[in-house]
């Protein structure tokens, strides 16, 4: 009996992530009080592994899972050997550059060395790059929209779902840089060994998509 390893992230995007494998018939509710991170349904010839977002693409390409859903922009920022087979169409969001309103007219000043602070220091570097931009990135794993307010950077880069945050920081949005989505990527190995389970669940995710509805 083949089993199928897929890993989830913990997060905003757990829940969608969840319910998407629910409804495509590889996974069983699970009860809010379980905090296992790992989730095995043999019947369903399924296991689940719930990681951390920035450490999921690791666990799909070193093979401790054979497949997984991510954000677009953990790809887009971390560099690995997946294959990405999907676009799942929920857990949607942005990457902008914001800044405080009064130093907003800087970023129209070519000449200006920008600070900006980032959970993204990758993709922050090949956007100001790709745009001729001198840049200081300043790299957080949190909060990074205090950062302007402390006198820390100018500005940041980072993801926004309704921009409330933003606002209540006080930062204006200058510029998009990406959309995300989630994603479902492969281990390149599994693609061949288990072709027949991954494309069993492309399509059972791709039949359901029509009628999957993420709840807020």
């Amino acid at each position: 009996m083949e089993i199928l390893t897929v890993a989830i992230p913990s997060g905003r995007l757990f829940e969608p992530s969840l319910r998407r494998l629910q409804a495509a018939g590889l996974a069983r509710p699970v009860v809010p009080e379980d905090r296992s991170l790992l989730l095995s349904w043999p019947e369903l010839r399924t296991r689940i592994l719930v990681a951390k977002p920035v450490d999921l693409v690791t666990y799909v390409e070193r093979g401790a899972a054979d497949c997984g859903i991510v954000g677009k922009d953990i790809l887009l920022e971390q560099d690995h050997e997946v294959y990405e087979l999907l676009d799942l169409e929920f857990g949607r969001c942005r990457g902008v550059v914001a800044f405080p309103p009064e130093l907003l007219p800087e970023w129209t000043r070519p000449t200006r060395v920008l600070r900006i602070a980032t959970k993204y220091p990758r993709i922050a570097e090949r956007f100001f790059w790709e745009r001729g931009r001198a840049v200081d990135i300043i790299h957080l794993w949190g909060s990074v929209e205090l950062a302007p307010r402390v006198g820390l950077s100018d500005g940041i880069l980072d993801l926004v779902m309704t921009g409330r945050t933003l606002r209540a920081n006080g930062l204006v949005e200058a510029e998009e840089v990406f959309t995300s989505t989630a994603r479902l990527v492969v281990n390149r190995v599994a693609l061949r060994t288990k072709a027949d389970r991954i494309q069993e669940l492309l399509e059972r995710l791709r039949s359901g998509q029509s009628v999957f509805v993420e709840h807020p």
